[in-house]
């Protein structure tokens, strides 16, 4: 458990991904098995372990303390699992058992095997075994929050780092393999053939692509370049092979399950990329809308990307959810057909492809994203400027004789994404941030006027965490500190009047309207453009101003 501990406090620490790599590819070196694996697969989510309940650690340390000092503790550090680690009183005795810290193979075998009633008695006795670094590590390892700044595509980098290997390679075993990966390791580290997967449907790395910049634009011309639209939805990989259907992200997690009303209509035997959207429902309520275009091939009609977001981040779907936001796919990309891999073809051939293969799905669920004409630049910056459906965020341009190679390659795709909204708002509240950021006040609540002019009041448009240096964040915490006037928890309400206020300029990629805001809008993207220390929070923006946003 201690390298383990060792390593969560080093990720913490490192801000730099390089840094971060470098620590996870020593770790796999020094490490056995399989404590090494389980850290992976606690760190790429793959651990099966029983999640613990913040309540039944609330419950623990209220037998060790004053409820009200800890109640103090928690919103001074502002993350339970790092207050719970400072204030546990050390119980370790002088007799080796007890100065003993648990494996984490000991952890995720005993709480596997752990009745409800049993669980918390563990932890409890694990807590006595371990210093503050290690209590902090145990604590989220069975929250199954680590929050470390690392992600599963960054694991799987320092993977092929370790071993020497290109980082599709590990991605596309990934999903053959579980923890704790010894047969990986041992490819990896030289001393085994590599494992093969016996996975049906698996995950292949997506292509990715950079974003156009001013010295791009005279590599454009439609004769190298084919460009589509970019749609306001989510990237995934919708493959089925051998009776097995799989719907994956972006990154490769198995996201089939929140999806069945798509997942049901995956009848074909290949793997295609696309655009998760939501529809507009159709008369009956749970199948898409269609609409004939003509010639366009995106009959399906997209509702918002606020609307997607009703079904993100779910494990199952209730039947109201899936009769008021069916989903549907529209094609990107044809990457395998009936078992033959059509990567390395050029993106015209595998277009052609795409587009036979289409016509023969379930067409309320599938449809082809259409090519965008264009004769010149200038005319892709007017259809930039003013494309023809909410649903889109862009155009994406892709050279015709590209081939479908994983990461982000320079050259082959472009995307040209429409400027991004601005709107001065005003900070209303402050909640601390999570992992190195916990002792600072770092995601902002702000808003926008409301009311008559003359005693107007601030309605909440977004949240933000993130568009500021690390030296404004110390300004802006200093700021909240020295204008707090209500505290909720780890939350602070800032003082926020026409004549005292700090106006921050919000950059954000679209609005939708909203029932759960008191504002009715919500904001797609929003993040810290500038802080207007200049600009006085009476001439912040009116709700009218996004109002008006929303009906153009």
């Amino acid at each position: 458990m201690k390298p383990f501990a060792d390593l969560l406090d080093a990720l913490v620490l490192q801000p730099s991904r390089n840094g971060k790599l470098k620590l996870l590819v020593d770790h796999f070196g020094a490490v056995a098995d399989p404590e090494r694996g389980l850290a992976l697969a606690a760190i790429t989510g793959d651990l099966d372990i029983r999640s613990v309940k913040p309540a039944m650690l609330r419950g623990l340390v209220a037998d060790r303390m004053d409820e009200v000092l800890f109640g103090y503790s928690y919103d001074y550090v502002g993350d339970l699992a790092e207050t719970i680690s400072l204030v546990w009183p050390d119980a370790r005795g002088g007799d080796e058992a007890s100065l003993q810290p648990p494996s984490l193979d000991e952890i995720v075998t005993r709480l596997d095997a752990a009745t409800r009633q049993e669980g918390p008695r563990l932890v409890e006795a694990w807590l006595d075994r371990l210093d503050a670094s290690g209590r902090y590590a145990l604590l989220k390892l069975v929250t199954g929050g680590l929050r470390i700044g690392v992600s599963a595509r960054l694991a799987k980098q320092a993977l092929a780092d370790f071993g020497d290997k290109d980082v599709a390679e590990i991605e596309e075993l990934w999903h053959g393999l579980e923890p704790p990966y010894e047969a990986l390791f041992a490819w990896l580290e030289g001393h085994a053939d590599k494992p093969v997967s016996a996975a049906l449907a698996p995950f292949r790395p997506v292509m990715l692509s950079q974003p156009l910049e001013e010295p791009d634009h005279g590599l454009i011309d439609p004769e190298t370049y084919a460009a589509e639209w970019k749609w306001d939805g989510i990237r995934v990989q919708a493959s089925a092979e051998g009776g097995v259907r799989r719907l994956y992200s972006r990154t490769g997690d198995d996201i089939s399950g929140a999806f069945p009303d798509l997942v049901d209509f995956m009848t074909f035997e290949g793997t295609l990329d696309g655009e998760l959207l939501v529809a507009q429902a159709g008369e009956t309520g749970g199948t898409p809308r269609v609409e004939d275009r003509g010639a366009r091939p995106d009959d399906i009609v997209a509702a918002t990307f606020s609307d997607l977001q009703q079904r993100l981040n779910r494990k199952t779907v209730s039947g109201a959810m899936l009769k008021k936001y069916p989903v549907f796919l529209r094609c990107y990309d044809l990457l395998i057909e009936e078992g033959a891999d059509l990567r390395a073809l050029p993106f015209t051939d595998r277009r052609e492809r795409l587009a036979r293969f289409v016509e023969r799905l379930e067409p309320t669920r599938f449809d082809l994203s259409p090519l965008v004409g264009f004769a010149s630049f200038d005319d892709l910056a007017r259809l930039r400027a003013a494309p023809p459906h909410p649903v889109i965020e862009g155009l994406m341009l892709k050279r015709r004789d590209s081939a479908y190679v994983p990461g982000r390659p320079k050259g082959p795709w472009f995307k040209w994404k429409k400027d991004p909204h601005l709107v001065d708002a005003v900070l209303m509240y402050a909640q601390r941030g999570h992992g190195k950021r916990s002792s600072y006040y770092s995601d902002y609540t702000f808003g926008v006027w409301s009311g008559p002019a003359d005693d107007p009041e601030l309605v909440p448009v977004g949240k933000a965490y993130f568009g500021f240096t690390d030296e404004e964040l110390k300004k802006l915490d200093k700021y909240v500190r020295d204008n707090t006037i209500q505290r909720f928890g780890p939350v602070r309400s800032v003082r926020a009047e026409p004549g005292h206020g700090l106006v921050i300029e919000v950059a954000f990629e679209g609005l939708a309207r909203s029932s759960r805001h008191k504002s009715g809008v919500a904001m797609r993207f929003p993040r810290v453009s500038r802080l207007r220390w200049d600009k006085p929070a009476f001439e912040a923006d009116r709700i009218e101003t996004l109002e008006a946003m929303l009906r153009d």
